[in-house]
């Protein structure tokens, strides 16, 4: 089994941009677009890591967080959020509901991918 995202983002230029940057590195990618129903899809198929848009249809990825940081199975699943505003208060929020990393938009393809791979590397504890 490789290693497996789920992106969880709205805006098609930018699933496409980390889809590219994730699958050349060996990631499977898989996609989701509806806030609403985010957690679902997290839950169904355990992704070994998760990025998190924060602007989402149906749901915002900070009540994402919220809601997988109460489930047992989810609680600790490694979580890149992603945010168009970088305002301190997001970022204090996102710290409070247990984020892992945090990215404001607009980012390098390049940041997004060492993250991911920071995140895995310390949720599996290899080097």
């Amino acid at each position: 089994m490789g290693k497996r995202v789920l992106l969880v983002e709205d805006e098609p230029n930018i699933i496409e941009a980390i889809r590219f940057i994730l699958s050349r590195d060996g990631w499977v990618v898989d996609t989701h677009s509806d806030g609403a129903s985010a957690v679902e899809a997290v839950l169904a198929n355990p992704p070994d890591v998760l990025v998190l848009d924060v602007m989402l249809p149906g749901k915002s990825g900070f009540d994402i967080l919220k809601e997988l940081r109460g489930v047992p199975a989810t609680g600790t699943l490694p979580v890149l959020m992603l945010t168009a505003k970088g305002q301190g208060r997001d970022r204090e929020l996102a710290e409070r509901y247990g984020v892992n990393r945090f990215m404001t938009k607009p980012f390098a393809n390049a940041e997004v991918l060492e993250a991911v791979n920071a995140l895995l590397e310390g949720a599996t504890g290899a080097a």
